[in-house]
């Protein structure tokens, strides 16, 4: 490989592009893309869109490492291929973009003020198949929409875990553990979460790596202990619903955290765009986001 993944990651300057949207949201991504439900007959149909989608974003000039430091894949990307590649191996040969895949399998119904993820099925044989496309991280999500103690412990214990077997498998996670941005409670939900994570992070082995992903905070520079953490390699935020030029905003009052936005980047492309015009709608998206994040 041609450039050093893990140094990238820790120290790179840019942004992480989410192109994880899975099964249940993949109808929507392509709603706002310019594709109807009617344009497929079925879920095969359905991801060999999403995929045509994601495949014109990543071979796009304006994708490029000078700005983009990762990108985050959903299984169906993973197992499918560019140009005769498969995905990973194209963003990390062609673009030097460091590879994750999203390893969780949806949300449980909520209770105690949280969405837990979902019991996890097969995720070692998945993990081994990660290792094999040369995947460097995970990403897994869980939703806080209350600040209930117990909720929230459970939510980060649930993230903590699974990250240990992931790290165990050679991998290194994204800890998602999303604040909901219409929560009446925002700030009083990420205090809770703040100490939680502290928690578990002092609880790591030396050897034992992560990343968060978190919700822009309500008060600048909440996650202030996290991003210094030294068992956190890096702190990204996700766009959680917010616009572009929102999530930017206050991503720029954040000091040491960096975008891994999903919708927030996608937001102005559209099927029937010329190449050219595409190219340079995803140009000016990534340009704004670089800047936010740096």
């Amino acid at each position: 490989m041609a450039f050093n993944q893990l140094e990238k990651i820790k120290n790179g300057k840019g942004f992480i592009a989410a192109l994880d949207q899975s099964g249940g949201s993949t109808p929507k991504a392509l709603l706002d893309y310019g594709i109807a439900e009617i344009a497929y007959a079925n879920e095969d149909e359905m991801f060999d869109l999403v995929h045509r989608m994601r495949t014109r974003i990543i071979t796009s000039p304006a994708f490029n490492s000078d700005y983009i430091l990762g990108a985050i894949l959903f299984k169906q990307t993973m197992d499918s291929k560019i140009e005769g590649m498969y995905t990973s191996d194209y963003l990390i040969e062609k673009k030097e973009i460091v590879p994750f895949l999203k390893v969780d399998e949806g949300l449980d119904d909520e209770e105690n003020g949280v969405q837990l993820m979902k019991p996890f099925k097969g995720l070692d044989e998945l993990l081994n198949r990660a290792k094999e496309r040369n995947i460097f991280g995970t990403k897994m999500r869980s939703v806080i929409k209350e600040p209930h103690l117990n909720g929230i412990k459970e939510v980060v214990e649930q993230q903590f875990e699974i990250g240990k077997q992931i790290i165990a498998a050679g991998l290194v996670p994204i800890i998602e553990p999303e604040v909901d941005i219409n929560s009446e409670q925002k700030a009083a939900c990420e205090e809770l979460l703040k100490q939680e994570i502290l928690t578990h992070l002092d609880q790591l082995e030396q050897s034992e790596k992560v990343m968060l992903k978190l919700t822009i905070p309500t008060a600048t520079n909440l996650y202030k202990e996290l991003v210094n953490h030294p068992m956190v390699l890096r702190v990204v935020a996700l766009s959680g619903g917010y616009t572009r030029d929102e999530a930017n905003e206050k991503l720029k009052r954040n000091d040491g955290v960096i975008a891994s936005f999903s919708r927030a980047l996608s937001q102005d492309l559209y099927v029937d765009q010329s190449d050219a015009l595409f190219d340079a709608t995803l140009e000016e998206a990534v340009e704004s986001i670089y800047q936010a994040s740096i």
